[in-house]
């Protein structure tokens, strides 16, 4: 019996749809297999480069301190990408949580975090708004709602003294507990465990699957899917400003590019962590291995001098890449 090109073909797509099957299926553990074998890489290029050990217990404990800002971005955006849809405007959320904080750093740290939340919060309902009730497109929505913040952001840079950012908020944005623990990982952990046990047993979280799976059903099974786009877009704002505090809390100063960098890999940790841009596939557990990711790859390519310009497109190349294989997934089921 003779092996034609016709018999080899289908071997060869059967490979490729295990392989899409695999990552499709166990996206975290295949993540942090990936995650993993990328941190002893950069030990190896690190200590060729300057001699010096990368995957070292203080600099995991950086590698969770960093990731934490970019988790919590990345959460709020998991939650809209579920729906269907994308938030780019929270970068600039964080950015608007990062400038209350030091306006009103004078009047104690909880009344500045407050502040910042509730910043963030109606961020998120102008948001949700638009896309639930008046149906603009996310997209146009969130940059829209971000060219507007980011414009009166630098009005407000002009006309209000920024003071450094409170000592508790520094804290929890820079410091360790126990020699290695972060302790924005006090904020991150139980958020991070809300969101993966909401979304698996909450009627919210079923709701906010069946919505980014088909809208059209859920409204004509009688779901009010404008409430659950409102409250996914409100958390997400939320969720935002809670990362914008931590990173003026990492930085202890706020300017206007502060959490701008954070954009594009808040899509991309979302992504990567497996979770479908068409909606209603993933969960946060994947994006949260998919942070810790780009995190080492971010330190990877400080170690080598890439360009932040070198970043972004490599950043864009993993979600292209990606993107097109689940679709490629969604497609085959």
């Amino acid at each position: 019996m003779t092996t034609g090109p016709d018999t080899l073909e289908p071997r060869g797509s059967d490979r490729l749809r295990a392989l899409q099957r695999l990552l499709a299926d166990n996206p975290v553990a295949v993540l942090t297999f990936v995650f993993v074998a990328l941190f002893v890489a950069t030990d190896v290029v690190n200590r060729v480069q300057s001699s010096e050990a990368f995957l070292t217990p203080k600099q995991v404990s950086t590698t969770f301190l960093y990731a934490a800002i970019l988790g919590l971005l990345a959460a709020g955006q998991t939650l809209v990408m579920l729906t269907g849809g994308v938030d780019l405007s929270v970068a600039t959320t964080a950015t608007t949580a990062a400038f209350m904080i030091s306006s009103f750093a004078t009047h104690g740290a909880a009344a500045a975090i407050l502040v910042a939340l509730a910043a963030g919060l109606g961020i998120g309902l102008v948001n949700g708004v638009g896309v639930a009730i008046f149906r603009v497109n996310p997209l146009i929505m969130t940059l829209g709602i971000s060219t507007v913040t980011l414009g009166a952001l630098t009005i407000y840079s002009q006309q209000r003294f920024l003071a450094p950012a409170p000592e508790l908020v520094v804290k929890l944005g820079s410091e360790r507990f126990l020699t290695y623990v972060p302790y924005d990982l006090l904020v991150w952990a139980p958020i991070a465990a809300v969101i993966i046990l909401g979304l698996r047993y909450s009627g919210l979280g079923r709701l906010i699957y069946a919505v980014g799976d088909n809208p059209e059903a859920c409204r004509l099974a009688g779901v009010r899917t404008w409430q659950v786009l409102l409250t996914v877009y409100a958390l997400c704002g939320v969720l935002s400003a809670a990362a914008g505090i931590l990173l003026v809390g990492f930085n202890n100063a706020a300017d206007l590019g502060i959490a701008g960098p954070f954009l594009l890999p808040s899509v991309a940790a979302v992504v990567i962590g497996g979770t479908s841009i068409f909606g209603g596939v993933g969960g946060y557990a994947g994006t949260i291995v998919g942070a810790l990711i780009l995190t080492v790859l971010d330190s990877l390519l400080t170690i080598v001098n890439a360009s932040q310009a070198v970043r972004q497109i490599l950043y864009g190349l993993i979600i292209l890449a990606l993107a097109a294989l689940y679709a490629r997934t969604a497609g085959t089921d």
